[in-house]
């Protein structure tokens, strides 16, 4: 399967879900184009801020066995932002940071979360990475490995069984939420999916790396696709000095229909389980018309090669912004 045919694919799964996600929502609440509206646009100026930012993205996995580990990590993975919030969106555009001393990792990154109607907890991921460092907890020199590519995509959606307006936007766009309890805690069930890649010419592991594994463990390729169900609890709370806090927790398990690609052969593992948790943490602070907010999200993923060998996926997403809030000119 070619690189153009993985992105293109990806692509237009994305897109898929992202349409069928939104047509959902619309057609069953979207009565009018007033109703359409009162959505989308924040017509208030004292809404809206200005907002810089640094963030850390990364996509990294892991081929390991009961004593042994390969791990690559890409380079690159800090970027500076501008951007713009309000009570509705958030839209921060940024630019990776390369260090001259160091190989390039290519990368498209998106990842986004929202709460869409009160209970709807969603969040999507679009990543594609060429380049990794080759670490390792065998004492192996670490090197640059320019031929590995990974590709990852998928969605969380959680139902909670209360209302949660005060919002994990809200926090990251500035705003304190006056009308809600100084703790707040409720949970739900929900499902997910993606779709996972990686690919190495001639195969994962170096002539130095691969006798700590065995046969099977050096994959020229692996592709799985996954769906399961999910279930967390999401929390707020309101915390001294006009600062406030949220920490979401998501389990989940699911069905994975995965082949690996060797030099010479290719196999389907027998056991079809993944496993995964999502965590993520949100801190903000409001003083005056300023604002500052730190969110941190951890997706892990797991699942059984066969053989002695496990993969494992980590998925990471922290940023760190600071915000003026507009005033108004009138009253």
């Amino acid at each position: 399967m070619s690189k153009q045919i993985i992105f293109q694919k990806a692509l237009f799964i994305t897109v898929f879900l992202l349409l069928g996600l939104s047509l959902a929502f619309s057609s069953a609440n979207a009565q009018n184009i007033d109703d359409l509206d009162a959505l989308l646009i924040d017509r208030d100026i004292e809404n809206y801020s200005i907002r810089v930012f640094t963030n850390f993205k990364v996509n990294k996995f892991s081929i390991k066995n009961e004593d042994f580990k390969a791990r690559f990590v890409p380079n690159n993975r800090h970027g500076l932002g501008l951007g713009f919030a309000n009570r509705k969106v958030i839209v921060d555009i940024g630019f990776n940071l390369k260090n001259p001393n160091k190989e390039e990792t290519r990368r498209f990154d998106l990842q986004g979360t929202t709460i869409l109607e009160d209970r709807h907890f969603a969040n999507i991921y679009v990543q594609t990475y060429k380049g990794f460092t080759a670490k390792n907890n065998f004492d192996d020199p670490f090197v640059f490995r320019s031929d590995v590519r990974s590709v990852s995509f998928g969605f969380n959606y959680l139902f909670t069984l209360d209302d949660i307006e005060f919002s994990y936007a809200l926090l990251k766009a500035g705003f304190s939420e006056e009308r809600h309890k100084d703790i707040f805690i409720t949970g739900g069930l929900g499902v997910f999916g993606g779709f996972d890649y990686f690919s190495a010419k001639p195969n994962i592991l170096s002539e130095s790396t691969n006798p700590y594994f065995n046969a099977q463990g050096n994959i020229k390729r692996y592709q799985g696709a996954t769906v399961g169900v999910l279930a967390g609890f999401i929390s707020y709370f309101k915390l001294p000095e006009n600062i406030s806090a949220t920490i979401n927790v998501m389990p989940g398990i699911g069905l994975v229909n995965k082949k690996i690609t060797l030099e010479d052969d290719s196999y389907r593992p027998a056991n079809p389980m993944l496993y995964k948790l999502d965590f993520s943490l949100g801190l903000g602070y409001n003083f005056n018309r300023f604002y500052v907010s730190f969110t941190y999200n951890n997706g892990l993923y797991s699942t059984d090669l066969d053989y002695d060998n496990t993969y494992n996926l980590n998925i990471t997403n922290a940023k760190l912004a600071v915000g003026y809030r507009f005033k108004s000119k009138t009253k």
